[in-house]
């Protein structure tokens, strides 16, 4: 994944945070759950944040959904696939145009959406089909602005209904997927620990143990059926 430029050539940023990863997970369920890359936004930026599930809606939240929908909009993404033993590369994005605001309001003085629908890169949308993950948006509501909770919640969706047997992830592992914002591996246990905690609590059915030299994984129910699943690819 790389930033994408303004018209003049700046780098705009890649995104982040609870509300990059909140959006992605709702175009993309939206899509799964449709078959159709083209996602329905609502007529309003209030009425796709409520459809979200993104809470306390107000300005600053406003202003944290559009900034993330323009680095959605404008990174770009490279896929790496092998076919027969050959190494195959396709470029691609999130999106095939911007999620952006009008600058307008509407009757209830709420910033307009400037399309009402997106449509998702075409190159991404094979990508997320090819390799689902189910989530529910529901339990991810409630772990609310928690990126490493996010995060370790859809490993766990993507990881624990394929396993035939326990499996152990050392904390070095562990620290090497997770822990880009410590500082060591020593300061990453704990928060990672919290983090695991808080995702757990949204998926109930999951099997891990916390052990002093790894967290063991074992089988687990998805956290959704096959019906609802949702993605984060």
């Amino acid at each position: 994944m790389e930033s994408g430029c303004t018209e003049k050539g700046e780098l705009i940023g890649v995104p982040y945070g609870s509300k990059a990863r909140m959006i992605l997970i709702y175009l993309q369920t939206q899509a799964l759950r449709s078959g159709s890359r083209e996602i329905e936004l609502g007529r309003s930026m209030k009425a796709w944040m409520t459809a979200m599930g993104i809470g306390a809606i107000g300005g600053a939240t406003y202003k944290a959904v559009t900034e993330q929908a323009k680095r959605i909009s404008a990174c770009r993404l490279t896929f790496f696939s092998d076919h027969g033993g050959a190494r195959q590369r396709d470029n691609g994005a999130f999106v095939d145009s911007a999620i952006d605001l009008t600058g307008a309001l509407n009757d209830d003085a709420q910033p307009m959406l400037w399309r009402e629908t997106v449509k998702l890169n075409e190159a991404f949308y094979h990508s997320l089909i090819e390799h689902p993950v189910p989530v529910s948006e529901a339990a991810l509501r409630t772990i609310g602005n928690k990126s490493l909770s996010i995060d370790i919640y859809v490993w766990l969706a993507y990881r624990l209904h394929s396993l035939s047997k326990q499996t152990p992830v050392s904390w070095q592992a562990l620290y090497a997927q997770f822990g880009a914002g410590c500082a060591s591996l020593r300061t990453f246990k704990q928060p990672f620990t919290e983090a695991l905690r808080m995702a757990l609590a949204a998926y109930p059915d999951a099997r891990v143990g916390v052990e002093s030299g790894c967290i063991m994984l074992h089988p687990s129910r998805p956290p959704v059926t096959k019906r609802l699943t949702g993605t984060l690819s």
